[in-house]
């Protein structure tokens, strides 16, 4: 499994912004985030002011978006 480098709600939210997702609603610290992503509409789970994610949690939001972990991570 890949070891993924610690990121911010922040740190997430730019990362599907850059990938052309919006931000649609929010409830409580809970932030939705829309997008197109291979022709497919996906939608993604943001939890709000979290400095670091957990692996689990980090590649679940990985696989909302339909994006690859090296497209998520920019090829690092």
């Amino acid at each position: 499994m890949r070891r993924f480098r610690k990121l911010s709600s922040k740190d997430v939210e730019r990362i599907l912004r850059k990938n052309g997702f919006e931000l649609v609603s929010q409830k409580g610290s809970h932030k939705q985030f829309k997008g197109v992503v291979g022709g497919r509409k996906r939608r993604v789970t943001v939890l709000a002011d979290r400095k670091n994610f957990h692996p689990k949690t980090l590649k679940s939001m990985i696989r909302q978006s339909g994006l690859s972990e090296d497209e998520f991570f920019g090829d690092e």
